[in-house]
């Protein structure tokens, strides 16, 4: 993205002089010639960059300077003058100016010192898109020795160094924030920023600008001009979070820029170019919005570019001991609790709980119980009463079966996954083969049934 400088001069022959080597090295370049036109064309049209001649008709350098850090402090400012001194240049290195340099101008100085001030201006908004990362101490990877969880790692795995962008589907709590992080963690852009945006946090009337930033006086309140998650996320990872959740009126926005890969800000003028790989995740079934007419089907399909579902907990009860370890460990270095233990028969009634709340409900209750229970050990006795007396309904009660029981002694697993695939095959009959249908009614997605058909060698159309 080229960046801009705002040369602010009286003289016509500096800022001629100033405009040719700037945009010679790929600047972009535009000009006042007073501290009042400067101010205004800061606002109309944010620089990255200004160079300010101290002696100015009207309002002069340092004072211009002093408006410019309190209205904007992190824009780099640079300070040139031909009536130098020592005093001035410490004067406005005190009021925040980046650097200072002496008329006549060495043209070799101002690219040098042009150059450094952007990589500040630079590293300000990578520490800036630092803070809007997700949550550090959680781990960019995922946890379980579950098929389901092998899988997701192997394709995280193939899709991660290609700029890809990629859907996450997923009940509440299945860590799709962490699906996002392994990817961006695995890909080319991993020293970039990671920028997540949770779609369903922001109020209607602010996500625009939470997204494209804004300028100053924009609506009541902007009192500063601020950059938003896509400026911030410039050549790194945007992550938007519960995408299900926007308005149709924001969606329309968002598949221009996704589409364009430029924006302006709200209030603003100027378009901004960006380069971000976007991922996307969502709770809902985002094909079944669509049909309601809350989702663009547009969108979902410029965002469907490679879709992932992470499976809910209870379909993978083998990670379960796992997580509970990786939380004790995680939980006891954090906070300092005593260490804790489950007895086996602890651990067997856990693993058989549904966990409708997923992963994230189960960080909650081990943190639960080292508050409660730490430096012991804990057997079933101890577990709370909603995870003790609701085991995970493995089956149907045998006179709801609209199939019999198959024969012969077979092991727990096996006995599921016959009677698994001929319901399945039974009902994909009695919907003549829509597997749309099919998932509608047993409350999949249709991606995951297409995979339990795939594996039963079940007959699609």
């Amino acid at each position: 993205m080229s960046k801009s400088i705002l040369i602010v001069d009286d003289e016509d022959g500096i800022r001629y002089s100033l405009r040719g080597v700037l945009e010679d090295e790929g600047f972009s370049v535009s000009e006042a010639d007073s501290g009042e036109n400067a101010l205004k064309s800061i606002s109309d049209d944010m620089p990255d960059l200004v160079f300010l001649d101290i002696w100015l008709p009207g309002m002069d350098g340092l004072e211009v300077l002093d408006r410019i850090k309190k209205e904007w402090d992190w824009l780099p400012v640079v300070m040139i003058s031909g009536h130098g001194n020592i005093e001035t240049a410490v004067s406005a290195i005190k009021k925040g100016a980046f650097d200072f340099i002496e008329k006549p101008l060495s043209l070799e100085k101002v690219v040098i010192t042009a150059e450094k001030a952007v990589k500040f201006s630079n590293l300000q908004s990578e520490n800036k898109a630092l803070r809007t990362r997700i949550e550090t101490e959680q781990p960019a990877k995922l946890t379980g020795r579950s098929e389901a969880i092998v899988s997701l790692r192997e394709i995280i795995g193939q899709v991660a160094p290609t700029d890809a962008w990629v859907l996450i589907t997923g009940e509440n709590g299945t860590g799709k924030e962490i699906v996002a992080r392994s990817i961006h963690s695995q890909s080319l852009r991993k020293d970039r920023p990671l920028v997540a945006v949770n779609c369903a946090a922001i109020p209607e009337e602010l996500i625009e600008s939470e997204l494209f930033g804004h300028e100053k006086g924009a609506f009541t309140g902007a009192e500063r001009a601020q950059e938003g998650k896509f400026e911030l996320a410039d050549t790194g990872t945007l992550f938007l979070d519960e995408i299900g959740d926007m308005s149709l009126k924001t969606q329309a926005k968002i598949l221009r820029i996704l589409q364009e890969q430029c924006f302006e800000r709200v209030g603003g003028r100027k378009t901004i170019n960006v380069n971000v790989r976007v991922i996307a995740a969502t709770n809902k079934d985002l094909f079944q919005e669509i049909k309601n007419g809350n989702f663009r089907e547009d969108l979902y399909y410029r965002l469907k570019v490679f879709p992932l579902e992470v499976a809910p907990l209870r379909d993978r009860s083998e990670d379960i001991p796992l997580l509970i370890e990786e939380f004790i460990t995680r939980l006891n270095r954090q906070h300092g609790f005593k260490p804790l233990t489950f007895t086996n028969s602890a651990l067997k009634v856990l693993s058989e709980y549904a966990w409708p709340g997923n992963v994230r409900e189960l960080k909650n209750f081990v943190e639960r119980m080292l508050i409660m229970f730490g430096g012991k050990e804990v057997g079933p006795d101890k577990l709370p009463p909603e995870i003790a007396d609701n085991p995970k309904v493995e089956s149907i009660e045998q006179d709801q079966l609209p199939l019999p029981l198959p024969e012969g002694q077979l092991d727990f697993k096996k006995a599921r996954a016959d009677f698994e695939a001929q319901f399945l095959e039974t009902k994909l009959k009695e919907f003549n083969g829509s597997v749309s249908k099919l998932a509608e009614a047993v409350g999949l997605e249709r991606s995951s049934l297409y995979r339990k058909l795939k594996s039963y060698e079940i007959q699609t159309d």
